[in-house]
């Protein structure tokens, strides 16, 4: 074990830095001083936890900056896009910071002849294998609702990301939280499944979260499975973005562009399948792709890019091959569909039309700047077409009728439903996905309780 991870700058394709992996020694000294810092932090009170997690709101907007340069360097992401994602970060640590103590609160409960109640108490270190596409992001809005419940972190971060992963580590510092109690794992990629299953198995880590592809989440799950320990997976989705016959196709239309090609169309909840009824149909197409044409792609350094470049250049040859599969198998290129020439990852914004299942672009997962326009017939058909994938992570529906779209949105299976509205992840709501999308919650209340132990206490005199 041990080597060098080299990370690159996806936008030039030219290398930013490396860094030397940890062998076995320095991974079980890492995990010792882990467990004990968690140990320690467990028994700090909830308003003392919550006090760090305001003082880290701060801390984070103070390097909003430096962490947003870090994450457009190592996966390219547009910088204003990038600084929005160590705001929203900010944002949840301070709704956390409010309301945490709050929902760990002990819960009485009315019971004739006797005292009970139900704590929400800590359960430890938990192990958090995290994605690179929301370097910031995705680590902070599991991290610090776990904290606040009192326990410690272990990180394995995506390896495109290293130096995002341990800024990250000491920003936590910085805020005023324990040495250790955050600790990033520089673990060398082919290390990754033998590491996470041996600290999936180690006594001292009570629990593993992991946002990534099915076929590392089927690996974590089975052995947490095995080792009977609590897993939270999150592992990405198709979503479908439903257009019915009595929308605004121009308003729908706008909402989409954004739906689909945020972060270059590289997120989980990015709208993918853009399910619209016949009537609609030719108007939405029109203003669709006019607005994909207009997306301005270039240097993500710069304020007025759109679409950056893609983290890595496999992940643009996959959306290669399902532009060019789908194509074979009977769906229209509209526009894009082609990599972009020049040094770094770039790819046109490209929108199929006629597409359906069968079809790579839509029965896979396509992380990147691709949109798969399919017909419906009617609402039925709607729903058939809505349903028809494996993932089930977020639904949007557009309507001139709220209350149709709500309607719709309950025969369709997903994690959540937004109407006349794109899929988003608020600290106020939880967040997580049904079916090949994984299982668990993170936000909210039910991400804070997530990584406790539920307790129940029964007191008789």
């Amino acid at each position: 074990m041990s080597a060098t991870i080299h990370t690159t700058n996806p936008a030039t394709g030219q290398p930013l830095a490396a860094y030397e992996a940890w062998d076995t020694a320095r991974i079980e000294s890492a995990v010792e001083r882990a467990h004990a810092a968690a140990r320690a932090w467990a028994k700090v009170p909830a308003t003392e936890r919550a006090t760090r997690v305001g003082h880290l709101a701060s801390v984070l907007r103070e390097h909003r900056e430096t962490l947003a340069h870090l994450t457009v360097t190592e996966m390219g992401k547009p910088v204003g896009e990038a600084e929005g994602e160590v705001s929203k970060s900010a944002l949840t640590a301070a709704y956390y910071a409010e309301n945490g103590p709050g929902i760990l609160a002990d819960e009485r409960v009315e019971i004739e002849g006797a005292e009970a109640w139900v704590a929400y108490e800590p359960i430890g270190l938990v192990l958090a294998v995290m994605p690179w596409n929301f370097p910031v992001w995705q680590v902070m809005r599991f991290a610090i609702p776990s904290l606040i419940a009192g326990n410690g972190i272990l990180l394995k971060h995506a390896s495109n990301v290293t130096g995002s992963a341990l800024a990250l580590q000491s920003l936590f510092v910085e805020a005023g939280f324990p040495e250790h109690l955050v600790t990033a794992l520089v673990i060398a990629d082919g290390d990754v499944p033998e590491v996470t299953a041996g600290l999936i198995e180690d006594d001292r880590v009570a629990a593993v979260t992991l946002t990534g592809s099915n076929r590392a989440g089927a690996a974590v799950g089975s052995a947490a499975g095995r080792a009977a320990k609590k897993s939270v997976l999150e592992l990405g989705g198709s979503d479908a973005f439903v257009v019915l016959d009595d929308a605004d196709a121009e308003v729908a239309a706008t909402a989409a562009v954004k739906a689909r090609f945020t972060n270059s169309g590289q997120s989980c909840v990015c709208a993918k399948r853009f399910i619209v009824a016949a009537p609609a149909a030719d108007a939405f197409t029109a203003a669709f792709v006019a607005g994909v044409q207009a997306l301005r792609i270039g240097d993500p350094r710069e304020r007025a890019t759109q679409v950056g470049a893609l983290a890595r250049d496999d992940l643009r040859a996959a959306i290669q091959r399902q532009v060019e599969e789908s194509v074979a198998a009977g769906a229209r290129l509209l526009t894009g569909g082609e990599p972009v020439p020049g040094e770094g990852y770039f790819y046109q914004p490209t929108v199929l039309a006629d597409t359906g299942p069968g079809m790579a672009a839509f029965d896979e997962e396509t992380f990147g700047p691709l949109a798969a326009i399919t017909v419906a017939q009617d609402d039925e058909d709607a729903v058939r077409l809505a349903n028809a994938t494996a993932y089930g992570l977020g639904l949007s529906i557009w309507t001139a009728e709220p209350g149709r779209g709500v309607a719709l949105a309950r025969r369709i299976t997903s994690g959540a439903a937004f109407v006349n509205a794109i899929v988003a992840s608020d600290p106020r709501l939880p967040f997580g996905g049904t079916k090949r999308s994984g299982h668990g919650r993170e936000l909210a209340a039910a991400g804070i309780r997530e990584f406790t132990n539920t307790r129940t206490y029964w007191v008789t005199a």
